[in-house]
């Protein structure tokens, strides 16, 4: 799952990647995703991909129907309140990200902040991240096992027109942190 899924082209891309594999864009804001997703449910013999997906839905209220179906979730340069939910600021968004992954899932997120961004993430948005996405994360039953300055490479590979438009890697730096969901399904004995 793709969660912020922009204009869907990630999505598109993965599940013409992978044509046995599920690939599902979220998004609570559907015009940019209008002609990627009518492109999409075209027959196959058409340029269809019937393995992707869209939804139109918030982090912080993810479907019923979606609730650990993810064995991987990212979230790839995000703004406003998704950012604030990776960054661990916003407790709803925490949870409906965490809420997604499976047992002994994964969610990576790849995202740009700096100083100039304070406004949209908040004061406590850029010094101390790290701590923060920890202990906001752990207590929705995630933990972070990675936490790095993004490569260029990494940056490159997420292919994102908003990374693009943000000129990450020229004038903004960007992060990576990988969560893992345990994979214990039962009660801790």
């Amino acid at each position: 799952m793709d969660v912020g899924a922009g204009d869907g082209r990630a999505v598109v891309r993965r599940a013409a990647q992978s044509p046995h594999t599920l690939v599902i864009g979220i998004d609570a804001s559907h015009p940019p995703l209008i002609s990627t997703s009518r492109r999409a449910s075209r027959p196959a013999s058409k340029g269809g991909l019937p393995n992707a997906l869209f939804v139109l839905a918030s982090a912080e209220a993810p479907p019923f129907e979606l609730i650990g179906a993810a064995e991987v979730v990212t979230v790839t340069f995000p703004w406003g309140s998704l950012l604030r939910g990776v960054l661990g600021l916003d407790r709803a968004v925490v949870e409906g990200l965490a809420a997604l992954v499976a047992p002994g899932g994964s969610l990576q997120a790849l995202f740009s902040v700096e100083e100039r961004d304070r406004t949209a993430v908040g004061p406590a948005g850029v010094p101390g991240a790290e701590a923060c996405m920890r202990d906001a994360f752990v207590t929705a039953g995630m933990r972070l096992v990675e936490s790095r300055e993004a490569s260029q490479a990494d940056v490159e590979a997420s292919n994102s027109s908003w990374a693009r438009r943000l000129r990450v890697g020229r004038e903004r730096r960007a992060w990576l942190a990988l969560f893992r969901k345990d994979g214990r399904t039962g009660p801790i004995g």
